[in-house]
């Protein structure tokens, strides 16, 4: 009887009973993007109406060298230059041209700078802009020689120089053929300051290496946007040079601005406005 109390009851069991299961909403992938910074999910339209900056915490989110020009250049004004300059690989370095290739799938830009004559409200000026999507914006010799043509061409037309700069610094995979950029770079700028034009700095994350120590700082004025890294050796590296602490906002564009390295810094729905204020105080009116 005691057995009975613990008996287990049979119950009857259903089979084979199709449950349909609940339909999910259905979100169609890339309409968001999560910010870098703060985590924040925005939704990319949003993003795109705010020139991709966040919202939530200011953060400027890295730009497509195409996409920064669009934002910039009154439309349909900007002609490119350069683009028949090809890349090679000048040291034979393993697996560069598929590396190559994949950036420019990603990026649809055959290098990490587009080049070329703009205008802005008007005003014609020469622009050059760095791409950190291809190759993480590294300086080779085609991007050295598409940036130096650019300043001939501003030189001989005499139009002020703008350079939007974004760079991990020389391509290793080139060796000692992207450095010689710096010097060559740096050069035509001295011709071009040698007639008296405008050279125009915009220091955008991350601007790093070779080309911080070349015509990034060169600038008659340099621009940044909030938040850059800007700097030539890392700052692990840095550290254990000196054998100190470095402050936390060691190499960002508000520490460079209180420190003299830098004009001003401006958010990106300002800087087209900024841009053109200074083209017009130095000067620079209309120029066809």
């Amino acid at each position: 009887m005691l057995k009975d109390l613990f008996k287990k009851n049979k119950y009857g069991t259903v089979k084979n009973v199709n449950v349909e299961a609940e339909e999910k909403p259905n979100i169609p992938s890339g309409m968001w993007l999560k910010c870098d910074k703060c985590g924040s999910i925005i939704y990319k339209e949003d993003l795109k109406s705010n020139l991709y900056v966040c919202n939530s915490c200011n953060n400027h989110l890295r730009l497509k060298a195409r996409t920064r020009i669009n934002f910039l250049v009154d439309k349909g004004s900007f002609k490119e230059m350069g683009e028949d300059i090809k890349t090679t690989n000048p040291i034979n370095f393993d697996g560069y041209e598929e590396k190559l290739e994949k950036s420019k799938e990603k990026t649809d830009s055959s290098e990490a700078v587009i080049t070329g004559i703009g205008k802005i409200n008007g005003i014609a000026v020469a622009i050059a802009v760095m791409d950190s999507y291809f190759m993480m914006g590294s300086m080779g010799t085609v991007v050295g020689e598409r940036i130096t043509s650019l300043i001939e061409c501003a030189t001989e037309r005499k139009l002020p120089l703008i350079i939007f700069t974004t760079s991990g610094g020389a391509r290793m995979q080139e060796g000692i053929f992207s450095l010689m950029q710096m010097a060559k770079i740096s050069a035509a700028i001295g011709k071009h300051d040698d007639a008296g034009l405008l050279y125009i700095t915009v220091l955008t994350n991350p601007t790093t290496g070779g080309v911080t120590a070349s015509f990034a700082m060169e600038g008659d004025i340099i621009l940044s946007e909030p938040g850059t890294l800007v700097g030539f050796a890392g700052r692990r590296v840095i550290e254990n040079t000196i054998r100190e602490t470095l402050p936390d906002d060691f190499q960002k564009a508000e520490f460079l601005l209180e420190k003299g390295f830098v004009d001003a810094i401006v958010h990106r729905k300002d800087i087209r406005k900024m841009l053109y204020k200074l083209l017009l105080m130095h000067g620079v009116s209309n120029n066809d």
